[in-house]
């Protein structure tokens, strides 16, 4: 659920390219498909306790989907998503959307806008001290035996004669929710539904992503 009080749109990385402004600079940029947003549930505070907008995202079998979300997406009479999240709204927007409704990419987001994404970094599986954590290796020779890429030491002896919890070492990297803040919606492409946004968000390619205006933005200079 989103933490904060805005609606947000869910889609899927396509990948990245670079756009050039009337200057000649090249802008990296990182293509997400955020087409055929749906609203499958709009929840207010008298049936739920909280006002927020359920929306979905892309398309499944309905083989692959179970009895309890098929009767629920059967109900706001939508096709079921790969992917279903909600987003904590104010009460007023709430109020613009039914279930079923699609959420066009120009109701959410505009060019120029700042914006937060999340998404899952690529796995890395079983790392190292020195992938995992940027650690320096040892010296390359003169009587170092076979300890080049070795954490060392952890420093742990008689006393306390334990590791603490949290001690950088050698384990699982990546794979985790991570979410890329300020990011540049660059373009737009309102017909098909794409946002060109400024810079790398998490994620390999076909990952999905969740994309939200910025809560940390800061206020451009000269702003009362």
């Amino acid at each position: 659920m989103s933490l904060s009080n805005s609606l947000g749109l869910l889609g899927r990385k396509v990948g990245m390219m670079r756009l050039f402004t009337d200057d000649g600079d090249a802008v990296p940029v990182t293509v997400v498909d955020v087409s055929n947003n749906r609203v499958t549930q709009v929840k207010t505070q008298e049936n739920d306790g909280y006002v927020a907008l359920q929306v979905t995202f892309g398309a499944r079998k309905a083989s692959r989907v179970s009895k309890p979300q098929a009767g629920h997406l059967a109900k706001a009479g939508v096709e079921a998503g790969e992917i279903i999240q909600e987003f904590r709204v104010a009460a007023d927007t709430a109020a613009q959307y039914k279930a079923g409704a699609s959420v066009p990419v120009t109701a959410v987001f505009a060019v120029g806008q700042k914006v937060d994404v999340q998404g899952t970094t690529i796995g890395k599986g079983f790392a190292g001290t020195i992938k995992r954590h940027h650690f320096g290796s040892q010296r390359a020779s003169h009587g170092n035996s076979r300890s080049h890429n070795v954490p060392g030491s952890i420093s742990m002896a008689q006393d306390p004669g334990r590791v603490f919890p949290g001690k950088r070492m050698s384990g699982h990297l990546g794979d985790d929710t991570v979410t890329t803040q300020n990011l540049d919606v660059i373009r737009i492409d309102e017909a098909r539904q794409l946002l060109l946004i400024k810079g790398a968000v998490p994620g390999s390619k076909g990952g999905f992503v969740t994309v939200r205006p910025a809560i940390k933005a800061k206020a451009s200079k000269g702003a009362n």
